[in-house]
């Protein structure tokens, strides 16, 4: 079943990888909890199907790195972006879209987390396997206040200037 608005978000692991050592966070792979990490803020979170994929390298991922001033002042303390590739991927990625300080890069490795949330995308006949649905959501203390998940592989809900619109 699909989250959605009204919803806690389900206990579970993302993974981010960590470019600068602080209190509690090594250099490199991290593995933190969600609801740990949810409470008490408000959270953007966008899923794309992949990392370095045209659609998600070339419009939805830059748009939040574009309105990155424009969410904060919305009241939102941090954006993510959320998919199933290697947390090593996503890092790198991140890197190559010089997203440091701005977008948090949540990785789910084995697509755990993302049936939990109900948003899995099966790419199988495409080669490339279970990913995520392209999505965004507000979440506010770990609470879903707005949820806008694509069909198919399109970029017509789920991006950054929709959910500000949506925000209000």
């Amino acid at each position: 079943m699909t989250i959605k608005v009204g919803d806690k978000l389900p206990e579970g692991k993302v993974k981010e990888f960590i470019e600068i050592e602080t209190a509690g966070c090594s250099i490199g792979a991290n593995t933190f909890s969600v609801q740990d990490l949810t409470r008490g803020k408000k959270i953007a979170i966008f899923g794309v199907p992949g990392a370095f994929t045209p659609t998600c390298s070339e419009r939805h991922l830059p748009g939040y790195l574009e309105n990155f001033d424009a969410l904060r002042r919305k009241g939102v303390d941090e954006i993510w972006c959320f998919a199933v590739n290697d947390v090593f991927v996503m890092g790198a990625w991140g890197r190559d879209q010089k997203v440091a300080g701005k977008i948090r890069m949540m990785a789910d490795g084995s697509g755990t987390y993302t049936r939990s949330l109900g948003l899995e995308y099966d790419l199988n006949a495409g080669g490339l396997g279970l990913r995520c649905q392209r999505f965004s959501v507000l979440v506010d203390d770990g609470v879903v206040k707005l949820l806008n998940v694509e069909n198919g592989g399109k970029l017509a809900v789920s991006d950054a200037q929709t959910l500000l619109r949506q925000i209000g």
